[in-house]
């Protein structure tokens, strides 16, 4: 049973970490949004969430983003993509997110597009990026990123926002910092050659304000809104 009283205290507790984050590095926190992660709690988590003016959750399964946009039907949420994404998960996705945040290769760009064209709609997404060292993290290499996004002006249902990336899990700050700064210079480098990408999805709750000090424009938390998860 999800403690009402307790997530509305950790979100305005993240509310105001982010605030100061973005103040220590002479940032106005307008600047970065918080995008709320819902993956394994349920319905009645998100419910809640909603009840204190949020509306987009991030989701890392579409199963999930299935089972609880059937369960909130009522409710005006936008499920946001994060997880690592199949392309047999396309049509899922082309009917209930409002974006993917977890682009990486062009046949998941083909079949988001051809599914796209079938629902009548388009997608907001980002490129993910591979900046940590672990083999188990997913993500574009960052040599392929130019070439990538010149091949996605092919696809007009995927509206490119942005970039995506998972920082290396270690508590050498350093080397954590250094994943969001490699992002923001990759953007910077694109941008030059006439790539519009306003937007860099970085950092966690355990890394945010790293991500913040390097340009974060959007931070995803999930375990210091909804709680440790089981």
């Amino acid at each position: 049973m999800i403690d009402a009283t307790q997530l509305a205290a950790n979100w305005t507790t993240v509310r105001r970490r982010v605030d100061e984050a973005c103040r220590a590095v002479g940032r106005d926190p307008a600047e970065v949004s918080v995008l709320p992660v819902s993956k394994t709690f349920g319905p009645d988590a998100v419910r809640v969430a909603v009840a204190l003016g949020l509306r987009r959750f991030g989701e890392n399964k579409v199963q999930e983003i299935r089972d609880k946009a059937a369960a909130l039907a009522d409710d005006s949420i936008e499920w946001v993509v994060i997880g690592h994404l199949q392309t047999n998960k396309a049509r899922d996705v082309a009917r209930l997110a409002s974006e993917v945040q977890s682009l990486d290769r062009l046949e998941l760009a083909e079949a988001l597009h051809h599914r796209l064209q079938i629902e009548g709609r388009t997608l907001d997404v980002l490129v993910q990026v591979k900046t940590a060292r672990e083999e188990t993290k997913y993500g574009l290499p960052g040599a392929e990123l130019a070439a990538f996004l010149e091949r996605l002006r092919a696809f007009p249902t995927l509206h490119v926002r942005g970039l995506m990336t998972l920082a290396t899990l270690s508590e050498d700050a350093g080397e954590v910092r250094s994943c969001f700064r490699q992002l923001r210079e990759l953007r910077n480098r694109c941008a030059a050659a006439g790539h519009d990408l306003p937007r860099l999805s970085m950092g966690m709750s355990a890394d945010f304000p790293l991500a913040i000090a390097e340009g974060a424009t959007e931070v995803r938390i999930g375990t210091a809104i909804f709680g440790s998860r089981s």
